[in-house]
């Protein structure tokens, strides 16, 4: 931010050389190409300095600048062409700059640091859960705590050297005459109009492809190297308006035989479910360069069934809870979105419905605010009929600033054994939140053998004791559920790997601190791979479940409780049959071949997968044509109007 006031500074000096020049040339001609050099100068530099800071580097950048294939010249025509029209309306050379600098500097410095953590690059849409992260801002300067004070100390001068800059800039930076002015505008703004009539990357532009401008939704990493972070930035502004699919319609959607994917059937003794997303839960001893003694999670262990292919890695909770509770793919929505806070605008049909369609009592369970990732309002669309969260809990024993898993178990427990009727409780619990600060348990009771340096060390300590208890915890209401006479079914998996840091590198785990989007099954299931266990207190674990996407987890739930359905066993079941996985870089079969690319092929696209895809986008963003034939309790709840 110091750098960006510096920058701003230059800008000035840009100014009072504009100011000398001008006036020793009489020419208005020449005083009007040395003011559009100016500012093609200041653009260049804004494009060049804004890559830099966005891919942490050199790498690249000078390509994308000079390369015929690359937009980085139309990057800057475009900054200098904004640039020159904000000059025109406000009526001073160069002021532009105090506005243009800061909005596209700040969010390459935010971007950058989010990369440090996640895998993604920014995105508009981030800014839907800032909220979020100024929940966890505690944490995070209890982790960083020079960083945060830097950034804290930069932003407060930048601020203020901002204001002055732009008082000195109104009293002394050159005034446009309104001929000149309105003969930017009168250039500017159509050329901004076309910009702006090319950013909406479902549709084809010739324009757009002449200036090597090429939309890369499907892989927003390669959006961003190729495009640039402003190009890309701006691509994903309208990304809430998701498209249909090719040959989407009410005769595709009849197409798909309802009939041949189950009826709705169950069992006699209905079982209680109890599914539980274990936050950032992983299996430490994956690390090979390393020994952990005991083993943190023998009881998952002893009873895993599988694994879940998180789509997400780090952080992004919300994407595989949406997966997982109403069996539709993150994959075919665009990518970088977030469901709960773009889509989840009306009643969705999950596994709250339908069991709520069984008699069943359908709560959810999370220790922590019930706005954030905007859970009180989508667990309302997905059926749930109570949601406990931090503001309606009892007060919860913590490790650091969140709750323990221990905790929100004997909640559970106490609510179940208030519960005659057969329920369905989905629970996300908070303990195994990063960043893992030094000194967040009193004790860590696992003993770690390896080269890592103190503070890498200090960060696996952290996660592996959480991990420990995290397993302690599901032992306990395993412990419990056995004594029950009524059968209990325990879902558990962990929602993405955790952000390590340096760990991964340091172990040679990963060549870098966050998991690779595109790469082969091998790696791709090392990276994304989570634990799963499936268990039932009266026919124990299911056993060789394999690795599958979180979408495909209601129908191993309803199988195993002996349920049929027309879309959760039926058509679910045929597509698990045939694929494991559902990603958006890959399908991946049942025997691991992988199909890469897929979405880019859409003519070559497997009839099933584009049943799949039809499905959710008639249920999310069509007209719910089909929601009688394949969602019949979710019909039938939302008729009644409860």
């Amino acid at each position: 931010m110091i750098a960006l006031v510096m920058r701003s500074a230059a800008a000035a000096r840009f100014a009072s050389l504009s100011t000398d020049f001008g006036g020793s040339v009489r020419s208005p001609a020449i005083r009007t190409a040395l003011g559009v050099a100016l500012c093609a100068l200041l653009a260049l530099f804004a494009t060049a300095a804004v890559e830099i800071i966005a891919r942490d580097g050199l790498a690249d950048v000078r390509e994308f600048l000079i390369s015929p294939a690359r937009p980085g010249m139309t990057t800057v025509v475009m900054l200098t062409v904004l640039m020159l029209s904000l000059d025109a309306a406000l009526g001073r050379q160069l002021i532009s700059a105090l506005i243009v600098l800061p909005l596209v500097f700040v969010p390459a410095i935010v971007s950058n640091q989010k990369q440090h953590y996640l895998t993604d690059p920014l995105y508009p849409s981030d800014v839907l859960f800032g909220r979020q992260i100024m929940e966890l801002l505690p944490v995070m300067v209890r982790d960083r705590p020079w960083t945060a004070v830097a950034m804290v100390v930069g932003i407060a001068l930048s601020a203020g050297a901002i204001v002055i800059l732009w008082r000195f800039a109104w009293r002394n930076f050159p005034k446009l005459s309104r001929t000149s002015r309105l003969r930017h505008l009168c250039v500017g703004l159509p050329v901004i109009a076309t910009f702006g009539s090319l950013m909406d990357y479902s549709q084809y532009s010739f324009i757009r492809d002449r200036l090597q401008v090429v939309p890369m939704m499907w892989d927003q990493k390669e959006n961003y190297r190729s495009n640039g972070f402003i190009l890309a930035f701006i691509f994903n502004i309208p990304m809430a308006d998701v498209a249909a699919p090719a040959g989407f319609g009410t005769q595709a959607l009849d197409a798909i035989p309802g009939r041949n994917y189950g009826y709705l059937s169950g069992p006699r003794e209905k079982p209680d479910v109890i599914m539980l997303m274990s936050e950032s839960f992983w299996d430490p001893t994956r690390l090979k360069t390393l020994s952990l003694s005991p083993d943190p999670m023998p009881t998952i262990r002893a009873e895993q069934s599988g694994h879940v292919f998180s789509p997400e890695f780090g952080g992004m909770t919300a994407n595989v809870e949406f997966e997982a509770l109403t069996g539709f793919s993150n994959a075919f929505l665009p990518y970088g979105s977030i469901p709960y806070q773009q889509y989840i605008r009306r009643d969705v049909p999950s596994l709250a419905t339908f069991f709520r369609g069984e008699g069943y009592a359908a709560r959810s369970l999370h220790p922590f605010s019930g706005w954030f990732w905007n859970r009180n309002e989508v667990y309302k669309d997905f059926g749930f009929e109570q949601f406990r969260s931090e503001e309606t809990m009892p007060p919860m024993e913590k490790r650091g600033i969140f709750a323990s898993d221990e905790s929100l178990m004997k909640e559970i427990m106490r609510e179940a054994d208030g519960i005659d009727r057969p329920f369905f409780f989905f629970g996300v619990t908070l303990q195994g939140h990063g960043p893992y600060e030094p000194n967040r348990y009193v004790h860590n009771t696992v003993d770690i053998k390896s080269n890592l340096n103190d503070a890498d060390r200090a960060t696996l300590a952290t996660y592996t004791q959480g991990i420990k208890e995290a397993d302690d915890s599901l032992k306990m209401l395993m412990n419990w559920a056995e004594k029950r006479d009524r059968e209990t079914i325990i879902v558990l998996w962990g929602d993405h790997l955790p952000p390590l840091g340096n760990v991964y590198m340091a172990t040679g785990y990963m060549p870098d601190q966050v998991a690779t989007r595109k790469a082969s099954v091998s790696v791709m299931k090392q990276e994304h791979e989570t634990p799963l266990v499936i268990w039932s207190n009266k026919k124990g674990s299911k056993k060789d479940v394999g690795t599958i996407s979180p979408s495909l987890l209601p129908y191993h739930l309803l199988k195993f409780a002996g349920f049929e359905h027309p879309y959760y066993t039926g058509f679910l079941g045929r597509v698990q049959k045939k694929y494991s996985v559902i990603d958006r870089y890959q399908l991946i079969a049942r025997d691991n071949t992988p199909s890469p690319d897929w979405v880019l092929k859409p003519k070559n696209l497997d009839p099933l997968v584009r049943d799949y895809r039809y499905l959710q986008h008639d249920i999310m963003f069509g007209k719910a044509q089909t929601l009688g034939r394949f969602f019949p309790q979710h019909a039938w709840l939302y008729a009644q109007g409860t």
